[in-house]
């Protein structure tokens, strides 16, 4: 069903947290907070790869460790309230993976640690002083979402040659998915097209957002990976086959599910290694002071059930270059 490449694209990476270790179990018990900005269902199997690696380091949920679990589905001020929720229920670290719920997590607390792992840009939305020195109590791993724009609409005109306006579906609320729209208007210019902004916040904008693209005649779309969309993720599958939109994601999951194709760092990867920053960061370390990794690894994965449905053929050249093809 699926065949694997090695992957093409190669970027900057800055000192990773350093390789796993099979250390000894602390001793003490820990309590762990998770802050998810979507849904436990829509995350499930990315919160899985973390508990399991956490697992492979030591840490055992009813033995060494207590996980206390909020999500916000989407909504940033129930990310806020959630927040707080995790301060009073006295735990050690707060594991808050995406940008929206890092800054909530930070906007409650400046003493207890915090570690994301898939901020777009961290940087940019305040988490860090620097990347090589965090400086505050928040650290982790960049998924590059916002330098990577460019790049994804590049690929989707290569997709959809004839394309003479592309569109990016985010969150209006969304100052990370802002500057995602900040890049694209520039990377249109390079390339040539006019850009539609799409916005959906709740699950009825989906559907008007769409009818807003099909009536603004657009050739191609980005589906920025923020917090609405991921939880949303089969409505927007199903409009883009029903608009027959070509549409690249900016996280596998939508792919796997029947979506075209996405371009992305490896999210379970991400979620693997955020859990070394944890535990270092248990047995004593400073978020101040661990660096932020960028991605080591890197998704590109074409569907073509979902292509040959839609009546596309992909480039010999994007197929050579895709880490899994679906068939």
């Amino acid at each position: 069903m699926i065949s694997r490449r090695s992957a093409i694209f190669a970027f900057v990476i800055v000192p990773c947290a350093g390789p796993v270790v099979f250390a000894q179990a602390p001793a003490r018990q820990f309590r762990l907070g998770i802050l998810g900005a979507s849904t436990q269902e829509a995350t499930r199997n990315l919160e899985a790869a973390f508990i399991q690696h956490l697992r492979v380091v030591g840490y055992r949920e009813g033995d060494n460790l207590s996980i206390v679990r909020r999500y916000a589905g989407g909504s940033q001020a129930r990310m806020d309230v959630l927040a707080r929720e995790l301060i009073a229920e006295k735990i050690d670290l707060i594991f808050a993976p995406v940008t929206p719920a890092a800054r909530a997590a930070q906007g409650a607390t400046k003493s207890i640690p915090i570690v994301f792992a898939v901020s777009a840009d961290p940087l940019g939305a305040g988490l860090v002083d620097s990347l090589a020195h965090p400086g505050r109590n928040a650290t982790g791993l960049s998924s590059l979402n916002v330098d990577l724009t460019g790049l994804r609409l590049a690929l989707l005109k290569e997709v959809a040659p004839k394309a003479g306006r592309l569109a990016i579906l985010a969150d209006p609320d969304s100052s990370v998915d802002a500057l995602q729209i900040e890049q694209a208007r520039l990377a249109v210019q390079r390339i040539g097209v006019d850009l539609h902004v799409a916005r959906a916040a709740k699950e009825a904008d989906y559907e008007l957002a769409f009818r807003t693209m099909v009536s603004a005649r657009v050739g191609a779309l980005f589906v920025i990976p923020n917090p609405h969309n991921l939880t949303f993720r089969a409505a927007i599958i199903e409009l883009a086959a029903r608009t027959r939109i070509p549409a690249l994601y900016g996280v596998s999951e939508f792919v796997r599910e029947g979506g075209l194709f996405s371009y992305s760092a490896d999210y379970l990867d991400q979620y693997r290694r955020a859990a070394l920053y944890v535990d270092r960061i248990l047995r004593g370390a400073s978020a101040a002071d661990l660096p932020v990794e960028q991605p080591t690894k890197f998704e590109f994965i074409i569907n073509l059930k979902t292509a040959m449905a839609l009546g596309i053929t992909f480039p010999q050249s994007l197929l050579l270059r895709a880490d899994e093809v679906i068939q």
